[in-house]
């Protein structure tokens, strides 16, 4: 096929703002055209579910997509799919056994929806090397798809920051429980922090912002930046237009009341009010009997009660992603 333009990775940076480079790529062509990551807090809130219920939305409405079980060593995704565990799972990638990784690419049985399953049970693939992190990434990125949807471990790690922090949409996934709520700011704060100190290095000006960090008594992030821009304007402008590209999607699931939906917009204001910066609702996902029945039968809520109340909120969410999407395309 010969040498195809894909994107440079740069850790921070979601795919489409990374550099462009040219380089070899498999036999699937040129890029995923959307990568979307789905991660939170804790574990027990639904990620798994709603990056199999969206992954099948999408697939329904005529897109090519993959699903991929980024929790390494804590894969469950092929079971909300009601599959069996893969023979070829992303163990034997991250190992080299395959040189690509669409070689464990899984049909799943529904049209357009292909499954990667997670690594399982060596204790090594879950905390994968820089080197094998950024592969993983690389080839996932270069699959010939119209969204790869990244199903991602609970919790702060930097692999866990950095597969929703390389993505053209990261959704955050909260229920209102005053612990998930906690956890899921502590989430998104340390995924900007992240962002800002990568594109910080990408800049040349992490010492700038080292030195600034020290000093302290900034009351939020962009007060921070606008010191920085005091004494290096264009570290200053460059880390300002990439916090405003920081912009969350987020999901509440669970939903029993409406004033359980309501807490996503109480996280949006308030995440504008210290952050100064902005964060998409997407929407609340119904709490209903359906869903766990689906969860006890192996069985995807959209395959299983189409016309329940949580099936059509996920067509609501993925209503608000292709929508995004149409916007970003209109200005580019």
């Amino acid at each position: 096929m010969g040498d195809i333009p894909t994107l440079k990775l740069v850790p921070g940076l979601p795919a489409a703002e990374s550099q462009a480079k040219p380089r070899p790529v498999s036999r699937f062509g040129t890029r995923a055209r959307r990568i979307v990551s789905v991660g939170g807090g804790k574990g027990g809130i639904g990620k798994s579910l709603i990056s199999a219920n969206v992954g099948i939305e999408l697939a329904r409405r005529g897109r090519r997509v993959v699903l991929v079980d980024a929790d390494l060593g804590g894969a469950n995704l092929h079971t909300c799919l009601g599959i069996d565990r893969p023979r070829r799972t992303l163990s034997e990638f991250i190992e080299h056994r395959f040189e690509s990784i669409e070689e464990v690419a899984t049909p799943t049985g529904i049209p357009n929806l292909m499954l990667v399953s997670g690594a399982m049970d060596q204790l090594d693939v879950a905390n994968p090397r820089h080197a094998q992190k950024m592969r993983f990434l690389r080839h996932v990125q270069s699959m010939d798809v119209d969204y790869a949807v990244l199903d991602l471990g609970a919790g702060t790690q930097l692999n866990t920051l950095d597969f929703f922090l390389v993505s053209d949409h990261g959704l955050l996934v909260l229920v209102p429980e005053p612990t998930a709520v906690e956890n899921a700011y502590r989430f998104v704060k340390a995924a900007f922090w992240r962002r800002l100190r990568n594109v910080s290095a990408v800049f040349g000006v992490e010492p700038l912002l080292r030195t600034m960090l020290e000093e302290g008594g900034f009351r939020s992030p962009l007060e921070l930046v606008h010191a920085i821009a005091e004494r290096d304007r264009d570290a200053g402008e460059n880390l300002l237009e990439q916090m405003r590209a920081f912009r969350p999607r987020l999901v509440v699931n669970q939903a029993r009341t409406p004033q359980d939906a309501e807490v996503g917009r109480a996280v949006v204001t308030a995440w504008r009010q210290y952050f100064g910066l902005n964060m998409d609702y997407l929407g609340a996902i119904d709490y209903e009997d359906d869903v766990w029945r689906t969860v006890r039968a192996r069985r995807p809520l959209l395959l299983e009660y189409p016309g329940s109340r949580a099936a059509r909120a996920v067509g609501r969410i993925v209503d608000g992603l292709l929508a995004l999407d149409a916007g970003v395309e209109r200005f580019r």
